[in-house]
């Protein structure tokens, strides 16, 4: 119980404190911890300049050690009333302070680990055939993104120009995307690096991840289409995806983790976690324009965020503080569980109602996309996310 007034049922009460980066007026990029309706500044309330770097690459880097040790003392000064003195003043309302982009991400990795997300994008696209590709049940399926374009929430959606291609088309195009649509992720994110050529193994992922936070990686489905033929996707995802201000601490998360669901087959020996499941109990909500469409379970996803990174690493490939990786759409098996537009509307055939009476196939300008996701605490209380929200303008 924190001596501070935190507002029943918030996502962020004392078992959550998540990490994010913020500025007020007149002031420096610097670190700041979620605290009910405040930002606790650690750069004022511990000294230490890695707080005042602007981003959090260089406290994740020192390690699990230091990030226990921190999160020991952040614990004492909210919850012991002898430190109040010392910590009031350097809490500040959250609607007061500007939230920014709380890592300097050095690259960006997206998996397709909803089996139900591709399982219902195999029976739109390629109805004729079986619905997940012949390895999808063997290795986390993934691509390279673009970690230039990762923004903080907030950050506009500018619908995206390039080629498209419809089935009836004899040539391809060039114009703003038709079919631009959301995809609502968990995002991890990597604190420890790792040396080229030694991969990094399941039972190693909470030495190496910090924590975890929300994405939104927006996809133009119809540029997608056209091009993904053979290497994948590229101009249809890497035009923007948005993720939340706050990272949750992968310890935070402890009551919430869980088996994954059974693999068949079982999975090669480097992708095995029966003695270190690191699935999460996490619901997803999507709003847009304020309605609720959707509340994706990630607790259905097929493959873990420790078989992903154990996956990303296996041939050599080295870990860089500040990485960030994501799950892929998360889907469950109801028709209110799925992730993306292209899932809910059926690939455009069956527009979404909304509650104002208008219907969407795909986001149309103006749109605006809310993100958010909860998980269990300690003593029944519930860890928050935040939020990650973007808005859709006209193509420029």
């Amino acid at each position: 119980m924190s001596w501070l007034d935190v507002p029943a049922g918030t996502g962020f009460g004392i078992g959550n404190l998540p990490y994010g980066v913020f500025s007020t007026p007149g002031t420096l990029l610097r670190t700041g911890v979620a605290i009910g309706d405040h930002v606790l500044d650690l750069a004022a309330a511990t000294g230490d300049p890695v707080h005042a770097t602007g981003r959090l690459n260089d406290l994740m880097a020192r390690g699990p050690a230091a990030w226990r040790e921190l999160r020991r003392r952040l614990t004492g000064w909210l919850t012991d009333e002898s430190h109040r003195t010392d910590i009031e003043p350097h809490l500040l309302p959250r609607e007061e302070v500007t939230l920014n982009l709380p890592i300097e991400v050095p690259d960006y990795v997206d998996f397709y680990s909803s089996r139900h997300h591709a399982e219902n994008l195999g029976r739109i696209l390629r109805p004729d055939s079986p619905p997940l590709p012949a390895n999808w049940r063997h290795l986390p399926v993934g691509y390279h993104g673009r970690a230039g374009t990762v923004a903080v929430s907030g950050t506009p959606v500018v619908r995206p120009c390039g080629q498209r291609k419809a089935p009836a088309d004899d040539e391809p195009t060039f114009g703003p995307s038709q079919r631009l649509d959301l995809e609502a992720e968990v995002g991890f994110v990597v604190g420890v690096g790792s040396a080229l050529g030694s991969p990094v193994p399941v039972s190693a992922f909470p030495d190496h991840v910090f924590g975890v936070c929300l994405v939104n990686d927006w996809s133009a489905r119809d540029l997608q289409a056209w091009e993904y033929v053979p290497l994948g996707p590229f101009l249809g995802k890497s035009f923007l995806t948005s993720v939340s201000p706050w990272v949750v601490p992968l310890a935070a998360l402890e009551p919430a983790r869980i088996r994954a669901p059974e693999r068949d087959p079982r999975p090669l020996p480097y992708l095995r976690d029966d003695d270190h499941p690191w699935g999460f109990d996490i619901t997803l909500e999507v709003r847009l324009n304020g309605h609720l469409i959707s509340a994706p379970p990630f607790a259905t996803s097929y493959w873990t965020a420790a078989q992903q990174l154990a996956h990303l690493t296996v041939n050599g490939a080295s870990l860089r503080t500040g990485d960030l990786y994501a799950s892929g759409t998360v889907s469950g098996p109801a028709p209110d569980q799925r992730g993306s537009l292209i899932e809910l509307s059926w690939g455009g055939q069956e527009p979404l109602a909304l509650p104002d009476g208008s219907t969407r196939t795909f986001l149309e300008d103006g749109d605006v996309v809310t993100l958010t996701a909860a998980a269990p605490g300690p003593d029944g209380t519930r860890i928050g996310f935040g939020e990650v929200t973007g808005r859709v303008e006209p193509a420029r």
